[in-house]
């Protein structure tokens, strides 16, 4: 039988598999009937073509042959098909959404400094919360779809919502690719100008270099939704049975791979650009440090995608459709769980940007309470507040003399003293 869907040989996959003892008692009862007939018959010479064709009837009830059959990628009963996987993908989906959040709150919300490299690494929790998104998605359907997946399967690969699963995660996946790529160039330049190139590295270049990834990841992303692609139930372009798809994913990973190669050299290079006796700034190494890591996880995590992709290529027997889709549920979308967790579990960082942003936000809900004034503490407020100019007065001429006392020593003044003052609060 051919037809339109994988999901319709469904339930002759689901008959065949309940109607089993009841063709084994059928095909007894058929012999038992067979032998009373043949001893009945046993004379005739004529009945010896219809015992024949009676004896042939029961073993034809058992062949249906049904294409396209259901398989790994086009399930009939679990869109995922084992409980590791499901748990699985849920720990990583749920990961990567609360740690990408905290990162992009501590970087784009905090007062303190937005550098080119924190930059990168916002917008690269942005590209890793969209592929938490689409894993979300993904369980989302197998939980709704639980045990029945065949009934919706064929809905849900031609629906919008699975197009657009597919686009987002497909642009995410190669977005962080360039995003990395263009942090570790970053990092490399910024070794070789040296100490001062924190403050002369152009943001406004950055946001133009990745604003070009963003459009690069959109046209890599597009070819599938403008081209005859197959696509699977997990809403990306199937490795087996089309030649395109199949194109599609070897083009990607062989522009992937010349990517991790650019980043392996241009940090290579940089090791070994750098001086062993005169390590860099805090802020240098911690940054050269953390890109280091996401360099390193994210080559290892893709060497398994890799391999699956150019296996399927060669057709390899050792390599199922299981096998590859279960790296595509789990190894695919883990770099987007590990880069954020990496961030807020090692990067100093992390903890400075979000305590500058909870002390301003403690500051803002104060100020923003309301006031009882009366007389009595309106006199005591300005007690108070010439106090506190008194004080600041004080501070700031002690100050002053003791850098008049260094100059006249000719000694340079403390870096402290360059710094700039911290926000006063009014005295309550």
């Amino acid at each position: 039988m051919e037809l339109p869907y994988a999901f319709q040989c469904c339930a002759f996959v689901s008959c065949e598999k309940h109607s089993s003892p009841w063709d084994r008692d059928n095909n007894n009862n058929g012999k038992d009937d067979f032998g009373r007939r043949e001893g009945i018959l046993s004379n005739q010479e004529d009945h010896e073509d219809f015992l024949l064709d009676f004896d042939d009837e029961p073993k034809s009830h058992h062949t249906v042959q049904c294409s396209p059959s259901p398989g790994p990628f086009r399930p009939c009963h679990h869109l995922f098909g084992s409980w590791l996987i499901r748990v699985g993908v849920w720990v990583i989906a749920t990961l990567s959404l609360v740690c990408n959040t905290l990162v992009m709150v501590s970087i784009f919300l905090s007062p303190s400094f937005l550098s080119p490299v924190k930059l990168l690494i916002g917008l690269l929790a942005l590209v890793n919360s969209l592929m938490g998104l689409w894993s979300a998605t993904l369980a989302t359907v197998d939980a709704l779809t639980f045990g029945s997946f065949g009934r919706y399967g064929a809905r849900w690969e031609s629906s919008t919502g699975c197009k657009l699963t597919g686009f987002v995660s497909i642009f995410a996946s190669e977005t962080s690719i360039f995003l990395l790529t263009v942090a570790a160039l970053e990092r490399g330049l910024s070794v070789r100008r040296g100490k001062a190139a924190e403050g002369k590295t152009s943001t406004g270049t950055l946001r133009l270099v990745a604003a070009l990834c963003f459009l690069l990841g959109l046209a890599i992303t597009l070819l599938p939704l403008l081209g005859d692609y197959g696509v699977s139930s997990i809403c990306l372009p199937m490795p087996y049975e089309e030649p395109s798809s199949l194109g599609f994913m070897v083009a990607l990973v062989l522009v992937n791979s010349l990517c991790y190669l650019i980043m392996t050299v241009t940090y290579a290079r940089l090791y070994c650009s750098l001086e062993k006796g005169e390590p860099d700034s805090l802020w240098d190494c911690s940054m050269i440090r953390h890109v280091a890591w996401l360099l390193f996880t994210n080559c290892l995590l893709y060497f398994p995608v890799a391999f699956l992709s150019f296996s399927s290529l060669l057709k390899l027997p050792s390599v199922g459709p299981e096998v590859v889709k279960s790296v595509l549920l789990v190894v695919v979308p883990l770099p987007a769980c590990l880069n954020p967790l990496l961030y807020v579990l090692f990067n100093p960082h992390f903890r400075e940007d979000l305590g500058l942003l909870h002390r301003r936000t403690r500051g803002a809900l104060h100020l923003s309470r309301p006031r009882r004034l009366s007389l009595v503490s309106l006199n005591s407020e300005d007690a108070e507040k010439q106090s506190c100019d008194s004080t600041q007065a004080l501070v700031t001429f002690g100050v002053s003399e003791e850098e008049e006392e260094s100059r006249g020593a000719g000694q340079q003044p403390s870096a402290e003293a360059h710094h700039p003052p911290v926000a006063f609060i009014p005295c309550r």
